[in-house]
């Protein structure tokens, strides 16, 4: 694998991981327990921000082979986590967890997938 394809299975693996990571984090939570939980509700953004800034590194002709996929919304999102941190809302992220990551892993994993070949 050429090193530019390793630095960018790196970056996807990265993404992979913090989704896994997040999913975790708030396993067996209803929305309250998660929004009351101060520690988890820090460690699943920080967890999406590493989504965020891996995601930057994602080449523009494999995001366009999954054009459902909210990139720009994605990469945005860091710089609410970074930048806007007293803005960042516990049900918009409790949402983006249950609803916007299972898409993101099933894309990435299959760019993945298709670069080890």
């Amino acid at each position: 694998m050429p090193s530019d394809d390793i630095r960018i299975a790196r970056r996807m693996l990265d993404i992979i991981e913090n989704i896994d990571a997040a999913k975790r984090f708030v396993a067996g939570y209803t929305f309250d327990g998660f929004a009351g939980d101060d520690r988890t509700h820090y460690a699943v953004v920080r967890a999406l921000e590493i989504v965020s800034e891996a995601s930057r590194h994602v080449p523009d002709e494999m995001k366009s082979r999954h054009p459902d996929i909210e990139w720009r919304k994605i990469k945005a999102a860091g710089n609410v986590y970074r930048h806007g941190y007293e803005d960042v809302d516990a049900q918009a992220i409790w949402d983006t967890v249950q609803q916007y990551l299972d898409p993101l892993r099933a894309a990435i994993s299959a760019e993945l997938e298709a670069l080890r070949k």
